[in-house]
């Protein structure tokens, strides 16, 4: 049986991952930070995307997301290991989003894959100190121009 201390730590996680997804879905890369540690590393690479610190992944975002006028992060189903103030997790992620081509024309895709995460507990409650996107599969993937790298120029280094 789960005492209160797991009860609250696994609704508390829950609502780290809603709010991480709201913030990527309203482009709120500030918000990141009440997501993140501050030397937190994130993992894109699996999805076609940039792997770096979260000052540079919020530097990135912009202009990776900036050829998709919509998506949304749907989380469900998370396996999670607490351990005190530290947990290991895998969580599925439902992604739909719609590309726009440089002729204005649109396609809605689907992306499915797992996000592999390490999370603290700190004094300002559970934070992601290392996220990693797991490729699961993809559906009516359009041609997309490559997202940008993360160099010297964007974020920290």
């Amino acid at each position: 049986m789960m005492d209160l201390q797991e009860i609250s730590d696994r609704l508390e996680i829950q609502d780290l991952f809603a709010r991480y997804s709201f913030a990527i879905d309203e482009r709120d890369w500030d918000a990141l930070d009440t997501i993140f540690t501050p030397d937190a590393q994130i993992d894109y690479t699996e999805t076609g995307g940039a792997k770096g610190s979260l000052a540079q992944i919020k530097a990135w975002l912009p202009k990776a997301l900036a050829q998709f006028p919509s998506f949304q992060h749907m989380v469900a189903t998370t396996k999670l290991t607490l351990m005190g103030d530290e947990a290991t997790s895998r969580t599925i992620l439902f992604n739909p989003m719609v590309h726009r081509n440089e002729a204005g024309g649109e396609t809605t895709f689907f992306i499915g894959l797992w996000y592999r995460d390490r999370l603290l507990r700190t004094a300002d409650g559970w934070r992601i100190a290392e996220r990693h996107e797991e490729m699961a599969y993809t559906h009516n993937v359009p041609p997309i121009a490559p997202v940008p790298d993360i160099g010297p120029d964007i974020g920290d280094t």
